[in-house]
């Protein structure tokens, strides 16, 4: 039986492709869009263009057979600059819900529309958080109510730090059907374009990530088609009716995406710190102090070798969650959020010790590692906090109801 770590040839490939442009097109534009803190749109339609952007794009990586396709194609685009990728990216939580819970006729009917075409992209949004419900999706208070008479959904709440909120094409919504069964009584639902009732609330200022559009949506009696519940309505009252017997069934409607998309988003931190790293060990290899290069300095060197081990550590994490997943292998022991945790911590402190390295140089925005530092502490809150992953990671390695 063989064992490589090695990236097949058509992974290289990709790899190289999408460092291609990282280089050449995301680089050149990031100090510029995150001044603007505006969605890249001219940049997204790059990628659209040369194929980088495209509901065919997600899908192949997303059946690549070792299950690192994305993340190659994640920790590439992020060591270009996280806001830029993250506007190009962003789509992938909503098509990951979308793909991982409905139909092939709702699949077919709205993935296309969440990508638009090469002259006319669009965005997708995927809209759980709420203002009193973040690390806590159980505590969501957006209701949606099946009315029979007209056989429509009726949802109303307000949702909170969506990326491509109130932009995007198709957003994907999690609302609580039956509030009574917590999350288990949750659901998704598809909100087509100008649908009334439907909006943006405000748009929020951001530490990092600028360049990525983060906002709330708001939901006032947004009536939608009662197929538009993610997987059928058949479906969702089967589930319901297991959970008021007692039987187990399936994991509700929020969390049961974000453990999908954890792997790739400790690829989107692995790129962050890579990017740091880089620039940091330059850096220390051309600047003098003392008549020597500082690099030569053991007090450097020891922070590039601890930032290196830590790239590296991460790295081989999201890799395995990401084959694990893509093969069939269980998280017994949490290694989803394993990764998303390590992954994004280590490139907390990798930009961090990059900006001591630099030390005045490193704090001005003259230099992209201030800003890398600025991108690299969402990793540690959105899609669940270090604090929820440990609490995961914990409870799946002890099996005590830890709190």
């Amino acid at each position: 039986m063989s064992f490589s770590l090695e990236l097949s040839p058509d992974l290289l490939h990709i790899r190289d492709w999408v460092h291609e442009f990282a280089t050449d097109v995301i680089r050149p534009a990031a100090a510029e869009w995150d001044e603007r803190e505006e969605t890249p749109w001219p940049i997204i339609q790059e990628a659209a263009k040369v194929g980088l952007y495209s509901m065919e794009m997600f899908a192949e990586q997303s059946a690549e057979p070792t299950g690192l396709g994305m993340l190659v194609v994640f920790e590439e685009m992020f060591w270009g600059d996280a806001g830029i990728a993250l506007s190009i990216l962003g789509t992938g939580l909503a098509a990951a819900a979308l793909a991982g819970g409905g139909t092939p006729e709702q699949m077919g009917e709205w993935l296309p529309q969440m990508f638009g075409t090469v002259d006319d992209p669009k965005v997708g949004s995927f809209c759980s958080s709420e203002p009193g419900a973040g690390s806590d999706v159980g505590a969501i208070l957006t209701r949606a109510r099946y009315d029979e008479a007209n056989d429509e959904w009726v949802l109303n709440g307000t949702k909170t730090w969506a990326t491509n909120g109130g932009i995007a094409e198709v957003h994907i919504v999690v609302a609580s059907v039956y509030p009574e069964l917590g999350s288990r009584g949750q659901a998704s639902f598809i909100i087509p374009p100008n649908t009334p009732g439907f909006g943006q609330g405000q748009k929020f200022l951001k530490h990092g990530i600028r360049a990525s559009h983060t906002a709330e949506v708001v939901l006032d009696d947004v009536r939608i088609p009662g197929r538009l519940i993610l997987g059928g309505r058949e479906k969702f009252e089967e589930r319901i009716a297991r959970v008021r017997e007692g039987k187990k069934a399936a994991g509700q409607a929020a969390m049961a995406t974000f453990e999908r998309t954890r792997p790739s988003v400790g690829a989107m931190a692995v790129g962050v710190a890579r990017a740091a790293y880089e620039y940091a060990l330059g850096y220390a290899l051309q600047r003098e102090q003392f008549g020597r290069k500082i690099g030569e300095f053991q007090a450097i060197a020891f922070k590039l070798a601890d930032m290196k081990a830590r790239v590296d550590a991460a790295r081989l994490l999201v890799w395995r969650a990401g084959w694990m997943a893509r093969n069939g292998k269980l998280f017994e022991n949490a290694e989803g959020s394993m990764a998303k945790l390590v992954a994004s911590e280590a490139a907390v402190y990798v930009t961090d010790e990059a900006i001591q390295i630099l030390g005045g140089n490193g704090y001005t925005r003259e230099y992209p590692v201030e800003r890398m530092h600025r991108d690299a502490k969402i990793f540690t809150i959105f899609e669940g906090t270090s604090e929820i992953q440990r609490l995961v990671i914990s409870r799946a390695i002890t099996g005590l109801p830890i709190r």
